[in-house]
């Protein structure tokens, strides 16, 4: 059964990723406003509840969507996430990466995978990647597309990547966040 499912899974990813339209065109665009949300997160294997509004009264917010918890692809994003955390801070950035794993499998991954370094929060209803436009697949076998958006104090989306490739995600979005602060 197991066997089963993960095939199953795998064929609507594959699906999606195949068929469905393209994460590029399907994320948010640039100047938009980000959704709020409010969510249960973790970090460092702490629980707390994850708030778009107080996280963007600190500063610019990376807000990153990835498939699943412990899947090579995201294990390695969330690696380049931990030792890209002191960068982040220095530009006053606040990173939080969503996927529709339950709160107790993202206690785990924050530990082992983010390092300690960042939170990751819980989307088990798609709500977050829904409104986000960053949803691959469909109904009860959907997973969090992997695109990753800056969004700047104002709540506007200052930029947005979507690639399932996880490797340029962390230098595109300092980056960006670099050309968020020389912007006057």
């Amino acid at each position: 059964m197991r066997r089963r499912v993960s095939l199953l899974a795998g064929l609507a990813l594959a699906g999606a990723v195949c068929f469905g339209p393209s994460a590029a065109s399907a994320a948010l665009k640039t100047g938009a406003t980000a959704p709020a949300f409010t969510t249960q997160a973790s970090l460092g294997g702490k629980e707390f509840r994850f708030d778009l509004a107080e996280a963007l009264a600190r500063g610019p917010v990376v807000l990153y969507f990835y498939p699943a918890a412990f899947t090579s692809g995201c294990t390695i994003e969330a690696h380049d996430f931990a030792e890209a955390t002191d960068a982040y801070r220095a530009l006053g950035a606040t990173v939080v990466g969503v996927s529709g794993d339950g709160i107790a499998t993202l206690d785990r991954f924050s530990r082992s995978e983010c390092r300690s370094k960042f939170a990751v929060a819980s989307d088990v209803d798609h709500k977050i990647s829904h409104a986000y436009d960053a949803v691959l697949g469909f109904g009860p076998l959907a997973y969090s597309d992997r695109t990753s958006y800056v969004i700047a104090p104002d709540g506007k989306i200052a930029y947005v990547y979507s690639s399932l490739d996880p490797s340029k995600h962390v230098a595109n979005t300092l980056q960006a966040l670099r050309a968020l602060r020389a912007s006057p």
